[in-house]
């Protein structure tokens, strides 16, 4: 008999299990949905000290109270915590843990760290109120904690009346593991409307920093719900099945990359030589050997990332490349770390790049009045606000394999990150795409749309092609072809730097 522990997100407790749970039991299983202290109608249990600690205990007295000797526990966004904290008590119990559209936390992590939301993680530093709790979010602020694809307004509404303030220790609180929870077997649930997919994991695990690498273990199987944030609620029966087919070992298997270095750790195509590298901040500044002030390119890499990535994007190869290549033609190039973290995180992310712009654009050894921003990949979105009033100073906007407009699956961009509807403020402004021919084909709609858009407002758009090049042909795609591209572009934003 498979026995299932469900553990659910911040705020709620066992009662949003109730159709899923209706539907194990008829399958035969033995549920036990999990009402954390604090949570639900134990609401009036919590108190300052209530924290992860406390919330991990929970989940190991609901494993030593089951009934089989077997447990398959499952962890629903911040509910991962609890449930691997559990586990690595109780290893010897569990059969299998479940990721729900759930983070990856490791030793030593708090929840805080996987909240996509910049507004929620500020409130979480800077307690209002009574101090130590939460408030549960209003029935319209559910998306700050994931999407809510999927759900009726009736199905809002249950979900805030079963909600409670949320222990605000059980967020911040770093986990604590022994190492032993390495062992059980998981499965991983992906919510597609929240903005992953197996195809995305699977390109982490080839191409992503090497900690994704562990998801090609053979125990590892995945699973994909077309849904948002809160299966339990949209999507009940085709959960419960899905959680069945997790418990019996299935799921899809990703095949480990045969390639030992990461994507984003291969060697740009371009060999240059160093220039002199000044770091301010988030920002580097890679130096031409030139008297006076210069222009400058200031290039923005894509994401989301992790806040953890080691190393960051202004030390991979591509980036470095870039800069040097830019120095090499005489003008200062320039590379931000931005904090686009996730898919919430836009906003963040570009007032990063407004003041890092203005930062060079005060440094003595450049001409703040030409300055070219080149966009990559899923920073493409922060192209918005450059296209939508560009500034004088501004003489090109380069774009190479970007996203113009949030993809599907990202439900929870701010809407106001839409290039292709911006376009039309761009006026005489210059734009360089440079287009991957092998391009994902949900990236490739937005590229198409964009330049529709510009078509139609009059907006010179200059495309360089690259027929056989990969999302990333920079290090995938060695060939001439790739090299004849990045000079092209490189070559074409120059050119509109230094006119008149």
């Amino acid at each position: 008999m498979t026995a299932f522990i469900l553990v659910s997100e911040s705020f709620t407790g066992g009662p949003v299990w109730q159709d899923v749970t209706e539907r194990l039991l008829a399958s035969g299983a033995e549920v036990h949905p999990a009402t954390l202290t604090g949570m639900g109608d134990r609401r009036d249990q919590a108190g300052p000290g209530t924290d992860l600690e406390t919330h991990i205990a929970d989940v190991v007295r609901l494993i030593d109270e089951a009934a089989a000797p077997e447990l398959v526990l499952v962890g629903h966004g911040y509910g991962i915590h609890p449930v691997l904290g559990a586990a690595d008590r109780r290893a010897e119990r569990v059969a299998r843990i479940v990721y729900l559209d759930a983070g990856m936390p490791q030793h030593g992590d708090a929840a805080i760290a996987l909240i996509q939301d910049a507004a929620v993680r500020e409130e979480l530093t800077a307690p209002a109120g009574d101090g130590w709790t939460l408030p549960s979010p209003a029935a319209d602020e559910w998306q700050r904690w994931g999407s809510t694809e999927g759900l009726a307004p009736a199905d809002l509404d249950r979900l805030t009346a079963l909600a409670a303030p949320q222990p605000r220790a059980t967020l911040t609180q770093p986990l604590e593991l022994s190492g032993a929870v390495a062992a059980v077997p998981t499965s991983g649930i992906i919510c597609t409307a929240s903005g992953l997919s197996i195809a995305v994991i699977e390109h982490l695990v080839t191409a992503g920093p090497p900690q994704f690498r562990v998801l090609a273990d053979p125990r590892v199987g995945f699973f994909e719900l077309p849904t948002g944030h809160w299966p339990m609620l949209s999507c009940p029966a085709e959960l419960a099945d899905t959680l069945l087919a997790a418990a019996a070992g299935e799921g899809h298997r990703i095949a480990a990359p045969a390639e030992e270095v990461p994507m984003f750790l291969r060697p740009f195509l371009l060999d240059l030589p160093e220039y002199p590298r000044e770091r301010i901040g988030r920002v580097d500044l890679h130096l031409p050997e030139a008297d006076g002030p210069r222009p400058a390119v200031v290039f923005v890499h894509g994401g989301p990332l992790p806040a953890d990535l080691e190393p960051m994007p202004r030390d991979w190869p591509q980036y470095l490349g870039y800069g040097r290549y830019a120095a090499s033609q005489g003008v200062v190039g320039v590379t931000v770390d931005h904090r686009l973290h996730g898919l919430a995180d836009y906003d963040q992310a570009a007032q990063d790049i407004a003041e890092a712009v203005e930062l060079v654009r005060a440094d003595p050894r450049v001409d703040g009045d030409r300055v070219a921003v080149w966009f990559f990949s899923g920073g493409g979105l922060l192209s918005t606000d450059w296209l939508s009033a560009p500034p004088s100073w501004l003489r090109c906007l380069a774009a190479t394999y970007p996203v113009l407009a949030a993809l599907p699956s990202w439900s929870i961009v701010d809407p106001r990150f839409a290039p292709a509807k911006a376009v039309g403020g761009a006026g005489r402004l210059p734009v360089v795409l440079t287009r991957a021919g092998l391009e994902d084909p949900e990236i490739d709609v937005t590229i198409e749309a964009f330049l529709t858009a510009a078509q139609e407002a009059g907006t010179a758009v200059e495309v360089v092609d690259v027929p056989n090049g990969h999302h990333g042909f920079e290090v995938l795609d060695h060939t001439e072809e790739s090299v004849r591209a990045v000079e092209q572009a490189m070559r074409t934003v120059l050119g509109h730097l230094r006119s008149h």
